[in-house]
Formats: C-alpha cells, sequence, structure tokens
C-alpha cells in the first residue's frame, strides 16, 4: 500500500476537489493506494469533511491532531502513522492543488524502478509575485552556501520509500526543516519536474511573518556558519578599532585631533546594532538547543477516521 499524505489546517474550500482528482487519479492507476489526512487541529470543519469524505471514499483515512503543531510536525505525524499502518512508500503532498498530481504516477513508477527518494520540483516560479520568487532564490542560495543539500524549487512534494521513511523517522530533533532533513538520507535518488498551479481555492497559510520564520528555522537548524560570521565580524571590528587608535594617537601628537561626537556617536550605535544582532543570532541557537532538550512530544492523536466511524 502507498499512502499520500496531506496535512491540512483550515482547508475546508480545497477537500471535496482535492478528494475527487486524487480519487481519480488513482482509479487510473493499478498501485493500491490510499489519502491520508492530517488536520492539524483546524479551527473550521475540516476534520468533519475528512470524517465524511472516509465515508464516502474507501481509499480516504484521516487523523485529527489534539491542538495546531505546525505544517512540517502535522506532516511527520502522518509519516508515522502511515508507518505503522504497513505503508510501503509515503509521497506528501500538500492539499491546495498546486503541486501537480499527475506527477504522483510518476514518482511510484521510479520507486518502482529502484528509487527510494523522488522529489516533486517545479519548473518555474510563475504563480508567485516577483518578491516572494527573489526571497525563495535567494533562500535556496543561501542554504546551499551555508552546506545544505536542499533542492532548489523543491518544497514538500516527494515520495519516500519505506527504508527511506524509517531512517527519515529515526531523526531525534523537534526543529524540523524536512527539505534539509531528507536529501541527508542518502539512498537512490531522481526528480521529476512539474508546473505549479494556481492555488484551487481558501487563502495560503503560509504569509510572510510564517516564510520568514520557516527560512530562519532552517538556517539555525543545519549549519553553525551564521556563528562564525559572528566570529569573523568580530575580528574585524578588532582591526578597525586598532586602525582607528593609531589615527587617533597619531592625530592627537601632531595637534590634529578635534572634539567629535558625531564619529563617537556612529561608533557606538554600529558596534551596539553589531553586538545585539550577534546575541539575537546566539539566542536562536541556544533557544533550539532549549527545545531540543526538553524531549515533549511532537504530537498527540485526538482521534482517527476509524475512531470517529465507531
Amino acid at each position: 500500500m502507498i499512502y499520500i499524505v496531506i496535512p491540512c489546517y483550515n482547508e475546508q474550500e480545497v477537500l471535496h476537489e482535492t478528494t475527487r482528482q486524487l480519487s481519480a487519479m488513482l482509479t487510473a492507476t493499478s498501485e493500491p493506494t490510499k489519502v491520508l489526512y492530517v488536520d492539524d487541529g483546524s479551527r473550521d470543519t475540516t476534520w468533519d469533511i475528512i470524517r465524511s469524505l472516509s465515508k464516502q471514499y474507501d481509499s480516504v483515512e484521516g487523523v485529527r491532531l489534539a491542538h495546531n503543531v505546525g505544517h512540517q510536525q502535522a506532516l511527520w505525524a502522518g509519516m508515522e502513522q502511515a508507518l505503522q499502518l504497513g505503508a510501503e512508500a509515503v509521497v506528501s503532498i500538500d492539499a491546495d492543488l498546486q503541486d501537480d498530481i499527475a506527477v504522483i504516477p510518476r514518482m511510484i513508477s521510479d520507486f518502482r524502478a529502484g528509487d527510494d527518494v523522488v522529489y516533486g520540483v517545479r519548473r518555474e516560479r510563475t504563480t508567485d509575485t516577483r518578491f516572494k520568487r527573489w526571497t525563495a532564490l535567494a533562500f535556496y542560495r543561501l542554504m546551499n552556501s551555508l552546506g545544505s543539500g536542499t533542492v532548489y524549487n523543491h518544497a514538500d512534494f516527494r515520495l519516500l520509500s519505506r527504508r527511506a521513511l524509517e531512517a527519515l523517522l529515526s531523526y531525534p530533533e523537534r526543529n524540523l526543516f524536512l527539505r534539509g532533513i531528507v536529501p541527508m538520507l542518502g539512498f537512490n535518488t531522481r526528480i521529476e519536474y512539474y508546473d505549479r498551479k494556481e492555488r484551487f481555492a481558501g487563502e495560503s497559510k503560509y504569509p510572510l511573518t510564517k516564510m520568514l520564520n520557516f527560512a530562519l528555522d532552517g538556517i539555525t537548524s543545519f549549519s553553525i556558519q551564521p556563528l562564525r560570521w559572528i566570529h569573523g565580524i568580530g575580528l574585524c571590528f578588532i582591526l578597525v578599532a586598532f586602525g582607528v587608535m593609531i589615527y587617533a594617537l597619531t592625530s592627537y601628537v601632531l595637534g590634529r585631533s578635534l572634539p567629535g561626537w558625531t564619529s563617537l556617536l556612529m561608533s557606538v550605535w554600529l558596534v551596539g546594532g553589531v553586538l545585539l544582532v550577534a546575541i539575537g543570532v546566539t539566542g536562536e541557537y541556544i533557544g533550539k538547543i532549549y527545545m531540543e532538550v526538553k524531549r515533549r512530544p511532537r504530537y498527540f492523536i485526538q482521534e482517527t477516521t476509524t475512531t470517529a466511524r465507531s
């Protein structure tokens, strides 16, 4: 059995159409496949719709989390549940119909041919604004410069074989950035390209603030380069400080020194700003350590469609 895991948060507008299209796609294939919706603590009627769809379609199952844990944790929960249900492979995809579901049969074919990880990668970002395209390009370049093997233009649309999934779920960290963890698994890998569509209905669940937080999590979860940059900047400022001292002493000896509050004020503000940034970056890493050492559970399951039926 192959499971298609779909995290959902307030997706009542798209679930019926998503299920209809997936059901039509699955009917056209000979693979035994099921859809597993993960309700990430939605506040609308998402769970009621999932429960109704599970009764209408034999291929639909659902898991309801007790509270909102975020997209990455909800996806993790769905993959764990699929593994417990005996999944031979798992395909993860969002519920908004922007990722092309016609790629899924190609992913399964690649899996049957021996590939353990198949990435769904968009060809272009024509559906994004110019600002989002520029920031996404800058983010991927930054991640690769920091040593992370993230795949450009790949989100969380991918297939994982059972052994790749077991390897992924063996990672103990709570600060999840799956786009960075999956490339670390190795195994046989393939890329399937597709054209991303406009969102069918509803609103994006990733506004600018969430995107920035997600990018920050990705950077600080996979590299200590920012800490080294702070160290390098500190050394540069020490060199500059020595230069300023030599200049100040020379001017004093030659009698050219003038009382200047401007240079002093600028120096204080500049150094103060750098120190605050350095403390903030260091604090971000300390916060990650704090979240990891508590070892709190990732999620709790409130009910499944099996318990809902009973």
